[in-house]
């Protein structure tokens, strides 16, 4: 596990530890927006990379991501370093794009440090592109924390029309991303755009992840479920 890199903007009130994808590094352009929305909007954001993504920086050369059970303890690893850290505030969320909020649910269920809240998961892998039969729902319904999937409505990894219906088990709930692909986006001639869609998922990620420390969030109460977005 690489150093934390932290984006914090004046007296945030809880941290969230985000991991990247399977094949994008901590500061690719998707975890900057997240990470600076987040900051905006009051959280402490704390990022890492797996041991392979962070061997891609020093080597040059592209290491295929392991299997996502074999990164659990990675994850962990990442949490106990946040939480040791003097920028850690509050509740604590972790959360992930794509493999890295795969292998946080993966993590989630096992017990954690009683600080760690809740789980998001952004853009979930429910499935290979082009493979929609191979679901990928055990992470999920066997998680033990209140978790947010925010979900493009195009995600070639799961689609709307494909996991709306799904058993995501009794503590996950969806917010959807208008038109939205695996990263967010949408196509060119759809009303929504990237930026209203970035500031969608933050406003959403930021709320739920403040929920816990305003103390209005319960695993009862963080997993009815939210109007579509």
């Amino acid at each position: 596990m690489t150093d934390l890199l932290w984006t914090r903007g004046d007296a945030p009130r809880a941290t969230l530890i985000l991991a990247h994808g399977a094949g994008a590094p901590m500061d690719a352009s998707f975890m900057n927006r997240i990470a600076e929305g987040l900051a905006e909007r009051g959280l402490a954001v704390a990022r890492f990379e797996f041991a392979y993504m962070a061997k891609r920086r020093t080597t040059g050369r592209k290491y295929p991501p392991p299997k996502a059970e074999k990164l659990t303890g990675e994850w962990r690893e990442a949490i106990a370093a946040v939480l040791a850290a003097p920028d850690c505030v509050g509740p604590v969320v972790i959360a992930g794009k794509s493999m890295g909020g795969r292998v946080a649910a993966i993590a989630a269920g096992e017990p954690l440090d009683p600080r760690v809240a809740g789980l998001a998961c952004l853009g979930y892998p429910f499935h290979g592109p082009g493979r929609p039969d191979e679901i990928r729902l055990a992470p999920l319904q066997n998680g033990r924390l209140p978790t947010l999937i925010l979900q493009g409505e195009r995600d070639e990894f799961g689609s709307r029309a494909e996991v709306e219906t799904l058993d995501v088990g009794p503590h996950a709930r969806f917010e959807w991303i208008a038109d939205g692909s695996h990263d967010f986006g949408p196509r060119g001639g759809s009303p929504a755009t990237l930026k209203g869609n970035v500031a969608h998922a933050c406003d959403a990620l930021a709320a739920f992840v403040l929920a816990f420390a305003d103390g209005e969030t319960t695993a009862a109460t963080a997993t009815d479920p939210a109007p579509a977005g």
